[in-house]
Formats: C-alpha cells, sequence, structure tokens
C-alpha cells in the first residue's frame, strides 16, 4: 500500500507565502483589500457555516473587522492570489456568527482549503497566547511578520512558532498481529496506537524503538526495515507534529506500567473486527493519523462508526 497521503489535517489549498510576511507595502495592500478574506479563531475553533450538510468556515471580508494590527494575522494565498487573515478573538464572539466548530469536530468534512486555514490559524493562536512574553527575559513582546514572529524590544531577541516534533507507531509482530494500547486517563475498551515526543537529541526512529518499549516493553528489530516511515500530519494541540510509523517487534511480552499506559494488547484483524462490533474496543477518529496507521495494517477503511468520543490527544 501506498504512505499516508491523504491524512485530514495535513491538507492545504493554501500557500504560506512567507516571502511576503515582512513586506509592509504588499501587507499593507492586502489588508486594505476588499477580496481578501478573515476568519476567527478562539481556543481550537471558529465560526461556520453550514449549508446542506457541508460545512466551511465562516469569512467576511478583511477591511469588515476593526481589530488592531496586532490581532490579526496573514495565514496566506489561494491558487486565485486571495490573501486570508485570521482574527484572535477573546470570546467566541465574531461579527454575527452564532455557529462554531471545533478543529477535532470538523477537520475531516472541511475542504482542502479550510482544513489548511484552520490547522494553521489553531497552530498559531495556540502560539501568540502561550508567548506572550520573552522567554528569555520575561519582558513583553510585540507582533511581527505579520504574527508569525514576535520581537522583545527589551533584549532584542526574535521568537518565533515551535513544532514538537512526536512519533505514533502501529507495531506488528511476525503473525501481523497489531499492537494497541489504552492510556490509563481513557474508558475501558479505547484503544490507539502508541506515541510520544522525540527527545532533545534523538532521533524520529530511535524515538520508535524507546517509546513503544517504554510504553509496551515490546522491543522493536533492530534493522533499517523494522522501522517504516509513512506520512506526517500536524497537531495543533498545542503543537505537534506527528511522524507516523509501522514498526517490526522483535519480541511479543508485554509490560505496561498501569499508570501512562494501562493496558496493551495484540490483536489480528480478526480479534480487531470482532471487539469493534460487539463495543469492545473502539478505535480513534477519522481525523486522526492513528486511524490511518490502523487501517493501513488493516487494508482499507474500518466499517462502521467505531470512533471514540472526541476531545482527547492522537
Amino acid at each position: 500500500m501506498t504512505l499516508l497521503d491523504t491524512l485530514m489535517l495535513a491538507r492545504s489549498g493554501v500557500d504560506h507565502a512567507g516571502e511576503r510576511r515582512s513586506d509592509q507595502e504588499w501587507m499593507s495592500a492586502r489588508r486594505s483589500d476588499p477580496a481578501s478574506r478573515l476568519m476567527c479563531v478562539n481556543a481550537g475553533g471558529a465560526p461556520i457555516v453550514s449549508d446542506g450538510g457541508a460545512i466551511s468556515l465562516g469569512m467576511r471580508s478583511v477591511v469588515e473587522t476593526d481589530a488592531a494590527p496586532e490581532d490579526v494575522t496573514f495565514l496566506g494565498v489561494d491558487g486565485d492570489d486571495i490573501a486570508y487573515f485570521v482574527e484572535h478573538v477573546p470570546e467566541r464572539e465574531c461579527h454575527g456568527h452564532l455557529e462554531w466548530g471545533e478543529l477535532r469536530t470538523i477537520g475531516a468534512e472541511l475542504d482542502d482549503r479550510d482544513a489548511g486555514l484552520l490547522v494553521t490559524a489553531v497552530a498559531l493562536d495556540n502560539w501568540r497566547s502561550g508567548h506572550q512574553r520573552c522567554p528569555r527575559c520575561g519582558a513583553l513582546t510585540l507582533t511581527r511578520q505579520a504574527g508569525w514572529a514576535r520581537h522583545c524590544a527589551s533584549c532584542d531577541s526574535q521568537h518565533f512558532p515551535r513544532t514538537d516534533p512526536a512519533i505514533i507507531v502501529l507495531v506488528r509482530d511476525e503473525q501481523d498481529r497489531a499492537l494497541l494500547g489504552r492510556q490509563g486517563r481513557w474508558q475501558e475498551g479505547w484503544f490507539s496506537t502508541l506515541a510520544g515526543f522525540v527527545d532533545p537529541g534523538e532521533s524520529a526512529e530511535a524515538a520508535v524503538r524507546r517509546e513503544v518499549h517504554e510504553e509496551s516493553g515490546v522491543v522493536v528489530g533492530s534493522a533499517p526495515d523494522d522501522v517504516e516511515y509513512l506520512g506526517s500530519q500536524p497537531w495543533p494541540f498545542p503543537a505537534s507534529l506527528m511522524l507516523g510509523y509501522h514498526a517490526m517487534a522483535a519480541t511479543t511480552d508485554i509490560q505496561v506500567d498501569g499508570h501512562e499506559i494501562a493496558e496493551a494488547r495484540w490483536f489480528s484483524r480478526e480479534e480487531l473486527v470482532a471487539g469493534c462490533e460487539d463495543g469492545s474496543v473502539r478505535l480513534p477518529p477519522s481525523i486522526s493519523i492513528a486511524r490511518r496507521l490502523i487501517e493501513r495494517w488493516y487494508g482499507g477503511e474500518l466499517p462502521g462508526d467505531w470512533s471514540r468520543p472526541l476531545g482527547l490527544k492522537r
């Protein structure tokens, strides 16, 4: 099967146009252009419009906002040369838009353009809200580069959005069973692939082997082909990039700590289907890379509505 090439939150129909962020003349012209579009964002959600079951982002002309420049961030330009901006609002009130949607719950229903815009807007909003002060000296920072940088006048330092790399992996054994685990804070029956952040100075492949052993006690094989990279997806909750893998196990004995990971199990395809059908197993939602890693091993889309409730990591 091919690599993971249609991940729900990895889609985008907009060019971030990084070369334009410091072009004050160009940016000013786009901010005063009625054709430029503006959306709002707050706490992982945005206004939406529903039309016959289809969902899109609620947007208006950028000239209709009276928000201060520091509260508006440039998102990019689409193929029709239309510029898009986002207004960071403190509450879920946005110029008459009454219905809001969470990225976690509506991301899979948006088209490529809107999905890319909302993922970027949420990621930048999370970074912005957590970096009002300089991490070096503690002074307040100021918006620069159309919202993509912050400057500290006190120590003259520049700060940019960060992304934390994390691996997420479906481990298989010689019988082609899949290893799935349940976090300690999850309800009984909720299973997903194993995952964890990449440590400083560590490669992603080393993180796969370390995290699998730490969380399950299973040892991943040492051959290069035993860890196979499949694709990545941004996960801005608050600032992760999930690197997806399949891996081959060298051992199958399971030992969990009982706290971070409450249980882990090997599933054959037949066992997983049976568990999902009788309700004893629930799997991640379609928006997650975990679901896609499981489906790739399974051999196709999983039938039925097996998604666990949204709002949890992975």
